[in-house]
């Protein structure tokens, strides 16, 4: 059977299968349907400095292939995720990622001061939201605002730091070596896409906050695109993710370029997708008498 343990910056993974941050909550639903611990990874919902509720309603909506989201970083604060969610996920043998989020590089600075010395394995600095109306996106879309946050978390923790990044960017590689050159000790992407849905009977907007990140399979080559584009110009590992279904999928994301690969949106139609694709890609490994799968990454063969 291959071997399917990932070192990712540092951080021992038993599997390249990791939960994307927003789809998965902390861990307390999808523990009711089997043992987070055959998970690679989990990366828990974002984080923000102070409790936010997030967008009003309607906040979520249908789209071919895929779904549109603004829900708005809805997230009961970092304190109380330390105190309260964190105990319960540390119960599982799996490695968590703290995704975080704020509107000034004193906030982001400041969690990843509180997430060090072992509140998270990863820190997961979000500087591309869309969906909210300030803070990560503006950063995740210039060079300067990628460089700002990341030195600014760097300085504050030894844990190690994964910038995710915005695809709602004209050159995805310029960000990537920002982020890099800035102290980052891996990359995250995509985030999803800035998407809108119209009602055509009310002519108004279905989401309350006019727009929203789409995901889902429909942005799947858009991310397969952007994580060759950034593996070509950087030298840390990478976290692809961007409307993964299947361990074909993982596999693809996995050629490309990444390391390990986030399931988001398909758990909210199939709560076992990770365990599947992770069986999945097993099998793949096996039946092309591959012995690990770290041999994968970046083994897209050019034309």
């Amino acid at each position: 059977m291959a071997d399917l343990k990932i070192n990712f910056a540092g951080v021992e993974l038993k599997n390249p299968i990791v939960t994307a941050s927003g789809t998965f909550g902390f861990g307390r639903e999808y523990g009711e349907y089997y043992d987070l611990s055959k998970l690679g990874g989990i990366c828990v919902k974002g984080l923000t400095a102070k409790p936010r509720e997030g967008n009003l309603p309607p906040r979520i909506a249908e789209t071919p292939g895929g779904m549109l989201n603004s829900v708005g970083l809805q997230n009961p604060g970092i304190d109380a995720f330390i105190t309260d969610e964190l105990p319960f996920l540390r119960e599982f043998d799996t490695v968590i990622i703290a995704n975080i989020s704020g509107n000034t590089v004193e906030e982001y600075a400041e969690m990843a001061e509180k997430l060090s010395g072992g509140n998270a394995d990863i820190i997961e600095v979000n500087v591309s939201c869309p969906n909210v109306k300030a803070g990560g996106m503006a950063f995740g879309t210039s060079t300067e605002g990628v460089t700002a946050v990341t030195k600014a978390v760097r300085e504050k923790t030894k844990t190690p730091v994964m910038v995710k990044l915005s695809p709602n960017v004209t050159d995805i590689a310029s960000i990537a070596k920002a982020a890099e050159d800035a102290g980052a000790d891996a990359l995250s992407l995509i985030n999803t896409l800035l998407g809108m849905r119209i009602d055509i009977q009310t002519r108004k907007p279905i989401l309350n906050n006019n727009v929203g990140g789409l995901s889902g399979p429909a942005v799947f080559p858009v991310a397969v695109r952007m994580v060759w584009q950034a593996a070509l110009q950087v030298k840390i590992p990478i976290l692809g993710m961007g409307g993964v279904e299947s361990g074909s999928d993982a596999v693809e994301m996995m050629l490309a370029g990444a390391s390990l690969v986030g399931v988001g949106t398909a758990c909210f139609h199939n709560p076992y997708a990770p365990l599947d694709i992770i069986v999945q890609v097993e099998q793949y490994l096996d039946k092309k008498g591959i012995g690990s799968a770290k041999e994968l990454t970046g083994k897209v063969e050019p034309v």
